[in-house]
């Protein structure tokens, strides 16, 4: 459990990092360090009281601050309906591990792994953009344990060969881990104008700063060798496909993972697919079209829990206890 402290130093990053922590506890959160004992440990953010007629949902999030900049937006709208976990994923905020492998097929069992040591049997899954990589592979490593699918501007149907073929505005791996990773304010606003649609413009170079200082220099090699993995001899053939309903959000105006790469994702899942191409977002679409995006995941995540869930009342113990008795 981490102590909710303000921070030391003046940083207008580290405060906003502050200020999520408050919002997810207040939330019916509490932060979580889970050993697997295989030298990974995982930082998760999850129910203080899990309620078991609520069903469960896990957010994964994708490269960028942590878990809770990218969901802070969005947590109010399923803590009510659901058990939320919100894990940061391997070498993201307080989650590492000693071993070496750096695929989203390990993030993802050592997801299954940290789910199933918190007593989850079922699940839905929502995944951003790398986050939808490791979400996917869940969903093909436990297919009996997920129940729902939610890919945000996940390349997951890319290959090595568009990146020779010109599909992205890059043109090799290591200007991408530059623009993903930025460890200046340069890249830090070419990081943003190629998430956003429409980014900010103006901010000074200290607040960009701060916030590389605070969220970007940590695991900075490991990152890059997980960069280098999604890629690395990807070809859809070998792409195992999912069963499980899953809905496809995209920006329209994606310049990380083009919108073609949606609808390549769509087709590649068949008939359980939806995919919804939000206008004037980019690959941020997250947190820039947040009602949107909302309004898209709560009407595919509750669909299969149509009925708001209510806990047991005194006339459900009644009524068990009786049938039970006069079964007997």
């Amino acid at each position: 459990m981490f102590p909710l402290k303000l921070p030391k130093r003046i940083s207008f990053t580290a405060s906003v990092d502050w200020f999520y922590r408050h919002y997810f506890a207040n939330a019916g959160l509490r932060s979580v360090l889970t050993n697997l004992g295989d030298g990974t440990t995982i930082h998760c953010w999850v129910p203080k009281s899990p309620k078991s007629y609520k069903p469960t949902l896990l957010l994964l999030h994708g490269f960028g601050a942590n878990a809770m900049w990218q969901y802070g937006e969005h947590l109010r709208h399923f803590t009510t309906r659901f058990n939320v976990y919100v894990p940061d994923l391997l070498f993201f905020g307080h989650s590492c591990s000693s071993r070496l492998e750096r695929t989203e097929s390990f993030q993802a069992e050592s997801i299954i792994r940290l789910m199933k040591s918190h007593g989850v049997g079922k699940m839905s899954v929502v995944g951003i953009s790398y986050g939808g990589f490791v979400a996917y592979n869940v969903a093909v490593q436990c297919p009996e344990m997920v129940e729902r699918v939610a890919l945000c501007c996940a390349g997951v149907c890319l290959e090595e060969k568009d990146m020779e073929e010109g599909l992205f505005r890059v043109s090799d791996l290591d200007e991408a881990a530059s623009i993903l990773l930025p460890q200046t304010p340069e890249k830090l606003k070419e990081l943003m104008r190629y998430s956003f649609f429409k980014p900010a413009h103006g901010l000074p170079s200290f607040f960009l700063a701060d916030f590389i200082h605070v969220m970007c220099t940590d695991y900075v090699e490991e990152k890059r060798d997980l960069i280098r993995a999604i890629l690395t001899e990807r070809k859809l053939s070998n792409l195992p496909k999912i069963s499980q309903p899953t809905l496809v959000i995209w920006g329209q105006e994606d310049q990380i993972f083009p919108v073609e790469l949606g609808y390549r994702l769509k087709s590649h899942v068949g008939k359980g697919a939806e995919l919804v191409v939000i206008k004037n977002a980019g690959h941020a679409v997250n947190l820039e079209k947040p009602k949107e995006f909302a309004k898209h995941l709560k009407s595919f995540l509750c669909d299969s829990h149509s009925t708001p869930p209510s806990p047991p009342t005194w006339k459900d113990h009644f009524h068990f206890t009786s049938t039970k008795c006069i079964n007997s």
